[in-house]
């Protein structure tokens, strides 16, 4: 859903009221998270059957979140409809001639679209003022805890890697040969936890982040769905879209959207990070971990 009031109003109030919803209502609202598409061009009874709840679930979630019922909840995903979204009508023509060219040209062209369309779903919900919220909490604290297990553990090392450039508080977490949890053993109101995962959620990840709210910490959540049990705990909360055609969930999104926050984390801090960032480099150039494209 590319509508910024949509996503800012009526998910985030869905998401908010989750604590409070029956195990029924919150299968209804997990649908509607996670498929908010639907919303608009579903009937009551349409979208219960595809949660495979009863259609009065779906009234009493709406009410509850402070609609008079299904159709006025509905209204702003059919509005988001009728506003459309930007075309582009060069970038479709070339994926059709990729796809009719035979052999893998039909798989490129699924792959590359969805890297696209990823990319555009994930920024279109993400508002600059949420990005500099989140990068001014890491800029001011003590340590900085960035978590990702199983295909996210290069997605968090990397942004730990580079934000390491410039800061010294950022540790990539699990350590080897520790937990998570151990790691966060010391930590409390004045660190940050940044934790990543995707459906299926990694327990240690959820469980981190459980740990991290009890001792005060500051947690930024990265995920696929505002349903995901670390959204729902996070301080600062950012959905990626993880759209493939192939069987792992895709990073693109995660990357880009890491990336532009860390950029915001060196835009909100004081002048000496662009020092820090040169001096850096510099060294490395000195120790010959560069080559020099003179020789």
């Amino acid at each position: 859903m590319n509508d910024t009031d949509v996503s800012n109003t009526v998910l985030e109030r869905l998401s908010g009221e989750w604590d409070n919803l029956t195990p029924e209502a919150q299968k209804a609202a997990r649908y509607v998270l996670e498929n908010p598409n639907s919303v608009g061009v579903s009937t009551v009874r349409e979208i219960a059957e595809f949660a495979e709840v009863k259609p009065n679930t779906f009234v009493r979630m709406a009410r509850q979140v402070g609609f008079e019922g299904y159709e006025d909840f509905r209204e702003p995903f059919k509005e988001a409809i009728r506003e459309g979204h930007v075309g582009f009508p060069d970038r479709a023509r070339w994926l059709q001639e990729v796809r009719q060219s035979g052999g893998l040209g039909g798989l490129y062209a699924d792959m590359v679209g969805a890297a696209i369309r990823n990319i555009e779903e994930t920024f279109a919900g993400v508002s600059e003022d949420a990005l500099r919220e989140a990068a001014e909490a890491i800029w001011n604290s003590r340590t900085v805890y960035t978590l990702g297990v199983g295909v996210n553990n290069s997605n968090a090392r990397n942004f730990t890697y580079l934000a390491s450039t410039g800061m010294t508080q950022f540790n990539a977490i699990p350590r080897p040969g520790s937990t998570a949890v151990d790691d966060l053993a010391w930590a409390d109101s004045r660190d940050v936890l940044i934790a990543i995962t995707c459906k299926p959620y990694r327990t240690e990840v959820v469980e981190a982040v459980q740990i991290a709210k009890e001792q005060g910490m500051t947690v930024v959540g990265i995920s696929d769905s505002l349903a995901s049990p670390i959204i729902r705990g996070a301080d600062h909360g950012f959905v990626v879209a993880a759209d493939t055609p192939q069987f792992f969930p895709s990073s693109v999104s995660t990357i880009a959207l890491l990336e532009t926050l860390l950029s915001f984390v060196i835009a909100v801090a004081t002048p000496e990070i662009v020092e820090r960032v040169e001096k850096f480099h510099a060294r490395r150039h000195q120790l010959g971990i560069y080559k020099d494209e003179a020789t």
